[in-house]
């Protein structure tokens, strides 16, 4: 069966050589108990260790069932342990971790046997040896013998022809030892059992065959009792472990160690933390740089922004609106569009203080309010000022004490701020100040916007006049409550143009012209104010910023500038479905303008080259976390070295003992992800308050999640890899020797 024919094997230590043993002629025969003794040093374990395929040999030739081995490679002979041995250790080799039931079940698992054709195999091995009532019991609550026990159990279980025991008695007490020679006595009548043992006296009553060695040579050779030899080898129809049985094994192993799961989830979520965070912040910065444009025309730069009229030029409806909104990745609309791109100035009576921006409905109001409260009525509003703002942070409640006016005209419409939200005034996030008011007092500014961006022509006795929107212009339309419907209330100023230089009771036209529509309106002068009568007729002095304008009454002016919406600003959820949404306003008749289409980024090169750099500080940064992941992570599978080692020694290759690793890293790492993901949603939903996560989210999008997923299992299959190849360069039984 074995043959071995001047065999030598040396050990190679930093340029010396040192002889295991030298010259060894011997053969075994299926049916033996063979004892190999000597004193220590004296070549018993090395001869062994080539034996059961666990160390190579440098010379001669050692022949199994007649074939030679001299050419075998490494794996080579990992297919010769796990078809024809099974080891047997002193200190022996189980997984602590895995039950006794486990224990004997790995070794099939690893021959490819399936879960349904196991169960009885095992459990009636187990009885054999006298462990059925602890077949559920850790293999380190177990004593000595008993352990021992679990490695015959697993051995029967391999069924091969040849069984060798490194000093199996080693760590027994006699009475255990006994039982355990007696057993492998009993398993020697149809295999072939060689036991490597200092003490004889154990064994000498059961073998049939006792070698003696010294100094690394065989002395004797003796047959101390007759045995039935075997002539026909039985060797087990093995097969490769199965994808099922790889999965159940690592999916055992990453669970098995709780305090090395811990570890390993750690090291993983800190990788997954780190890729996503960085990638976020990444795509964060080349948002904001693609927003750094200029356009003169628009105020409102945000690239998620779609300005929209109809293509027949008629005003957009309310039900029209309300097909826009129900699109899918329509963040919000705003119907009153120029107010996006029209700065106001608000001054409070004394001149104190004043606050400049843009206006939005208190409907779209997000923010969290850092003083104050909302507002209750149609005047109060809240305002988002920059967080280092001097009037609104040291000067708060005296900012807040009085009413301020539109460009500090008392005459205006006035607001009362309720409310304050402080905004971050970072470079990359810097926001304009925004007063949200409600619909109603927005309606009511309608009517200036509108103005400001209209041709407005008046004619006063069949002459036509420009009017421009300046206060205190001859011919600026202003509206007030105190002149009634149809009437227009001029200053005296203006009676030049008439005959008899007197207006009152002519008739006054206003011609209205802008991009979206053209009006007019007749009107009557009813009145002539002058500095005498002017507090009567209109409520205001000779010094008012309005002072010498025309008057109109408000209804009128409404009709006149404050019209139904021709233009709005669509404004999309991400920015990679804007394309999408303009797409489906098109189809509905509308025409669109991207607002991050009209920007002139003058920096543009520039910023596709940042973009490159940052591009590789990324991918360094990888291969960086790869590095000190692997570091870290061999350390924590470093105590699992081995039950590597015991699979090799099973006769484990380095295709299977790797794929088991991949699962297991796999199932940590995807673990790991999942918690991060879960984090990230509680933080999406405010549940929780993380800032440099909440500083990314919305830049990242289900692609980015899916990639930055995959890198971290090429991260956890390439660390598996690594971690495979350095068990694997070494022989099993090196390796073995250096992790115990």
């Amino acid at each position: 069966m074995l043959k071995l024919k001047n065999v030598s094997k040396f050990y190679y230590n930093k340029g010396v050589i040192a002889s295991g043993f030298t010259k060894v002629n011997i053969e075994f025969d299926i049916g033996e108990f063979v004892a190999i003794v000597g004193e220590s040093g004296s070549g018993k374990s090395t001869l062994l260790n080539v034996i059961s395929g666990l160390d190579s040999y440098e010379e001669g030739e050692m022949y199994i069932d007649g074939c030679e081995t001299s050419h075998y490679r490494e794996s080579d002979f990992e297919e010769y342990r796990k078809k024809y041995v099974s080891n047997i250790f002193q200190s022996f080799n189980l997984v602590n971790s895995y039950t006794v039931y486990q224990n004997v079940e790995l070794v099939l698992l690893m021959n490819g046997y399936k879960k349904k054709d196991i169960k009885e195999k095992v459990l009636k091995i187990i009885e054999r040896v006298g462990l059925k009532k602890y077949k559920n019991t850790l293999a380190s609550k177990l004593s000595g013998g008993q352990k021992q026990r679990v490695a015959i159990a697993r051995a029967l279980a391999k069924d091969s022809p040849i069984i060798v025991c490194d000093e199996p008695t080693g760590n027994l007490d006699s009475k255990s030892a006994k039982e355990i020679i007696k057993l492998l006595k009993e398993i020697s009548l149809d295999k072939l059992v060689i036991v490597v043992t200092h003490n004889l006296s154990e064994i000498e009553d059961m073998a049939s065959r006792i070698v003696r060695m010294h100094d690394g040579k065989i002395v004797s050779d003796k047959k101390v009792k007759e045995y039935k030899e075997v002539k026909e080898v039985v060797v087990p129809d093995n097969k490769n472990i199965g994808f099922f049985n790889i999965i159940r094994l690592g999916f055992r192993n990453a669970f098995n160690i709780i305090p090395k799961f811990i570890l390993l989830f750690i090291v993983f979520l800190f990788i997954a933390v780190s890729l996503l965070t960085e990638y976020g912040s990444l795509k964060k910065s080349e948002y904001e740089e693609s927003k750094m444009g200029n356009n003169y025309y628009f105020n409102d730069l945000d690239d998620k922004r779609i300005i929209i009229k109809k293509k027949d030029g008629s005003s957009i409806k309310e039900e029209e609106f309300e097909v826009i909104d129900k699109l899918d990745n329509v963040a919000r609309i705003v119907k009153s569009d120029v107010l996006v791109d029209s700065y106001l100035w608000f001054q409070n009576e004394n001149g104190e203080y004043g606050i400049s921006g843009v206006l939005r409905d208190i409907d779209l109001f997000e923010d969290k309010l850092g003083y104050g409260r909302m507002p209750e009525n149609d005047e109060e509003v809240v305002v988002a000022v920059d967080e280092y703002d001097y009037y609104f942070n040291d000067k708060i409640e005296d900012a807040v004490k009085n009413d301020f006016y539109l460009e500090g005209d008392k005459n205006s419409f006035k607001i009362k701020i309720v409310g304050v939200v402080y905004l971050d005034s970072s470079a990359f996030t810097y926001r304009d100040s925004v007063i949200y008011a409600s619909s109603e007092l927005i309606n009511k500014y309608m009517g200036i916007v509108n103005r400001n961006y209209s041709n407005v022509i008046v004619n006063i006795n069949d002459k036509n006049y420009d009017s421009y929107n300046i206060l205190g212009d001859n011919y600026a339309i202003i509206p007030s409550d105190k002149v009634s419907q149809g009437c227009a209330y001029t200053s005296e100023d203006i009676n030049y143009g008439c005959r008899d230089y007197n207006c009152k009771n002519k008739g006054l036209g206003i011609k209205v012209n802008n991009l979206y529509y053209e009006d007019k309106l007749d009107l009557k002068i009813c009145n002539v104010y002058n500095q005498k009568n002017v507090g009567n007729l209109l409520g205001i002095d000779k010094n008012s910023q309005g002072y010498g304008s025309i008057y109109i009454n408000r209804d009128d002016y409404n009709n006149l500038f404050n019209k139904d919406s021709y233009q709005a600003s669509v404004y999309v959820s991400h920015i990679d479905n804007i394309d999408m949404v303009s797409s489906e306003l098109d189809t509905l008749g509308y025409d669109t303008l991207q607002i991050r289409k009209t920007l002139n980024n003058d920096g543009a090169d520039m910023a596709k080259i940042m973009k490159i750099v940052k591009l590789i500080i990324v991918i360094i940064m990888i291969i960086t976390l790869f590095f000190i992941s692997y570091f870290v992570i061999k350390l924590i599978l470093k105590s699992r070295n081995v039950y590597f080692s015991t699979l090799r020694i099973l006769g484990g290759s380095f295709k299977q003992v790797k794929r088991i690793t991949d699962v297991e890293l796999f199932v940590d790492s995807t673990l790991a992800y999942i918690s991060y993901l879960l984090i990230m949603f509680l933080v999406s939903r405010n549940i929780i308050h993380i800032k440099f996560i909440s500083n990314v989210l919305e830049y990242l999008e289900i692609r980015d999640y899916i990639l930055m997923y995959l890198i971290l299992i090429g991260m956890s299959y390439l660390i598996s890899t690594r971690f495979a190849h350095k068990i694997f360069k070494k022989s099993a039984m090196k390796s073995y020797r250096e992790e115990v």
